[in-house]
C-alpha cells in the first residue's frame, strides 16, 4: 500500500511540473512569435534614426481607430522624418471614423510636408481623409469622389409578417430606437433619419468646397455622388495632379525642398489582418502542441471573434459601392 502511494504521489508531482514546464514552453514560443513579427512587420517606421521620407497606406473600411491616431502623432514628432506620402486606396466607411482619420492627417500635414496618392480608390470617407493633404494625386484610373452620405438599415417587417412574428415595442416616445428594422419606419422616423442625413451632407460638401477652393457652380458638378476617373477628376479640381509616388516625390522636391533622394520608408499603422491571421494560428498550434487543447481553441475563436467584430459598422456612413447610391 506505502509503495502504492508513493507511486501516486510521484506521478502527481510529474505532471505538476510537466505542466509547468508546458506553460514556459508557450510563453517562450510566444513570445519568439511576437518578435519576429515585430521585425518583420514594425508598427512604426522601419529604419528610424536617418533622415527619410514616411509612406503611410490607408486601405479597406474606414472607422474610428485611436491606435492609428496615436500612430499619426507619433509621426508627427518623428524628426527624421522630412515628409509624408499617404496611399489611399479605400471605399469610404463611417462618417464618424473618416473625420477622426482626416484630423489627425491635418495635424500630420501642418508639422510636415504631405501628398496623398490615390492608388485604386479615394470615395467617401477615404475622400475625406485625402481632403487633409493640401496637393492630392492620383492614377489616370483611380476612382475618386462619391461625394454623400448613406444611412442603411434592413427592416424586416413584410417578413415576420409573413411567418407570423410580431415584435411587442414599449417606447418613451415615437423616436425613441427607430427605425429598428422589426417594422414599417414611420413618416417621422424618416424625416429624422433625413434631417441627420442632410446636415452630415452639408458639412462633407462644405469640407470639400473649403479645401479644394470651389466656387459654388464648381462644387455642384462634383456633389451628387458620383465617382470620377483620375483623369475627370482633375479638370474638376478634386485632385491636382496625375501621377504616382515618383510624382509626389517630385513634388515634395519642388514644391517643398525636399531631398528627392531621400529613402521612402513604411510607417505601418496597423497590423495585416494575414499577419494576425498567423499570429493567431501560430500560436493556437503551439498551445495545441504542448497539451492545451482547450486553450488553443479559445485562443483561435478570440481571433475569429475579433476578425467578426471589425466588419461591423455602426453609424452614418460615408462609403462608396457600386451597386447603391450615396
Amino acid at each position: 500500500m506505502s509503495l502504492d502511494a508513493d507511486h501516486i504521489v510521484d506521478r502527481r508531482r510529474m505532471r505538476r511540473k510537466l505542466t509547468f514546464w508546458r506553460v514556459v514552453a508557450v510563453l517562450v514560443v510566444i513570445v519568439a512569435i511576437g518578435i519576429v513579427a515585430a521585425a518583420v512587420s514594425p508598427r512604426g517606421l522601419a529604419g528610424a534614426g536617418g533622415a527619410q521620407i514616411a509612406r503611410v497606406t490607408i486601405s479597406g473600411l474606414i472607422r474610428g481607430d485611436r491606435d492609428r491616431v496615436e500612430a499619426l502623432t507619433r509621426l508627427s514628432k518623428a524628426s527624421y522624418v522630412r515628409a509624408v506620402i499617404i496611399h489611399v486606396d479605400s471605399p469610404g466607411g463611417t462618417t464618424a471614423g473618416s473625420q477622426q482619420l482626416h484630423d489627425a492627417l491635418r495635424l500630420l500635414a501642418q508639422k510636415k510636408p504631405t501628398v496623398v496618392v490615390v492608388d485604386g480608390l479615394a470615395a467617401s470617407g477615404a475622400y475625406i481623409a485625402a481632403l487633409a493633404s493640401d496637393h492630392i494625386i492620383a492614377e489616370d484610373t483611380s476612382l475618386v469622389g462619391s461625394i454623400g452620405v448613406l444611412f442603411q438599415y434592413p427592416n424586416f417587417a413584410d417578413l415576420l409578417k409573413t411567418i407570423g412574428v410580431q415584435v411587442e415595442t414599449v417606447r418613451s416616445t415615437p423616436l425613441k430606437a427607430a427605425p429598428n428594422g422589426f417594422e414599417p419606419t414611420s413618416a417621422e422616423a424618416k424625416a429624422a433619419l433625413e434631417a441627420i442625413v442632410k446636415d452630415s451632407y452639408a458639412w462633407f460638401r462644405g469640407m470639400v468646397q473649403d479645401r479644394r477652393k470651389m466656387t459654388p457652380d464648381q462644387l455642384e458638378k462634383v456633389v451628387d455622388g458620383r465617382v470620377f476617373t483620375g483623369r475627370q477628376a482633375i479638370d474638376l479640381k478634386l485632385i491636382d495632379q496625375i501621377g504616382d509616388e515618383q510624382t509626389a516625390i517630385d513634388w515634395l522636391a519642388k514644391s517643398k525642398g525636399i531631398d528627392a533622394d531621400l529613402p521612402v520608408r513604411d510607417w505601418r499603422l496597423e497590423p495585416r489582418l494575414s499577419e494576425l491571421s498567423f499570429l493567431h494560428v501560430a500560436t493556437a498550434a503551439v498551445l495545441d502542441a504542448v497539451g492545451l487543447r482547450s486553450l488553443a481553441r479559445r485562443f483561435e475563436d478570440t481571433g475569429a471573434a475579433r476578425g467578426i467584430e471589425s466588419l461591423n459598422l455602426d453609424g452614418l456612413l460615408a462609403l462608396w459601392h457600386p451597386s447603391g447610391a450615396n
